[in-house]
């Protein structure tokens, strides 16, 4: 038997506004985190460039930097692909539902479509996030060093 407070809860997690404000809550609060850790980098270089005659700490900060910068990337296009790649694995399934394979055939084809898409995917992000990383750190570094 099902309580008000369940069928409140139920009602209230079925609406696609909940869903949003979940998916705006997580990313605030991601946001919020990268840009704590993002200050906690400057403010490190800051403290350690005036005693330092080597260029290392730019190094580490940038690199620090590069690396913060592409997680981050790749989580913002991580969280663009998947209802993407949700709607690409959906049409598949149906167009091969509709050319007449039987149910069996479709759940294993389907698997297999589900591993190779998310593949790819991963494999795409994974680049892109490098080449973000890559991207920032060198021009923090330069933005450090000549600092």
């Amino acid at each position: 038997m099902m309580t008000s407070s369940n069928k409140l809860f139920l009602r209230a997690i079925s609406k696609r506004r909940t869903w949003v404000c979940l998916f705006l809550v997580v990313y605030a609060t991601l946001l919020s985190s990268s840009w704590n850790w993002l200050n906690s980098i400057v403010d490190w270089y800051g403290e350690n460039h005036k005693t330092s005659s080597s260029g290392w700490p730019a190094v580490y900060a940038s690199v620090l930097l590069g690396a913060v910068f592409g997680v981050l990337s790749m989580a913002a296009a991580l969280f663009i692909a998947v209802p993407a790649v949700v709607v690409i694995w959906i049409s598949v399934v149906v167009a091969m539902a509709f050319a007449g394979k039987s149910r069996r055939s479709v759940v294993v084809e389907g698997g297999k479509v589900t591993k190779e898409i998310a593949g790819f995917v991963f494999k795409v992000l994974f680049k892109e996030g490098n080449f973000v990383a890559l991207l920032c750190a060198l021009l923090s570094y330069f933005i450090f060093f000549n600092t």
